[in-house]
């Protein structure tokens, strides 16, 4: 499965695993998976995206409407382990000013 997610005891972080191709395939599993807080503003959200080899556009707007779930500039939304050609991706379309990527 390309998007798994696990949440804590006390719901208040949900780490988000993506692997293989993040796309517009699989927006329905993606979509899913941060949607498990009942309180969205009040989680924080982890994309970690160790196993993605590739990434487009819908992608990225995914990770808008997660960001404007969570509460938009009041969020908290960290993208992690990113290869360098994804990393490249969030550099050149400024998403390293929406986002923490570590």
């Amino acid at each position: 499965m390309p998007v798994t997610a696990t949440v804590t005891g006390d719901g208040k972080k949900i780490t988000i695993h993506i692997s293989g191709e993040f796309n517009f395939s699989v927006y329905k599993e993606f979509r899913e998976a941060y949607q498990r807080s009942a309180q969205p503003a009040n989680t924080a959200y982890v994309i970690d995206m160790a196993g993605a080899d590739y990434m487009d556009s819908s992608a990225l707007g995914m990770l808008l409407l997660l960001r404007e779930r969570a509460g938009g500039e009041r969020s908290e939304v960290v993208i992690t382990n990113c290869n360098p050609e994804i990393r490249k991706i969030f550099k050149i379309s400024n998403f390293d000013r929406l986002f923490k990527i570590d």
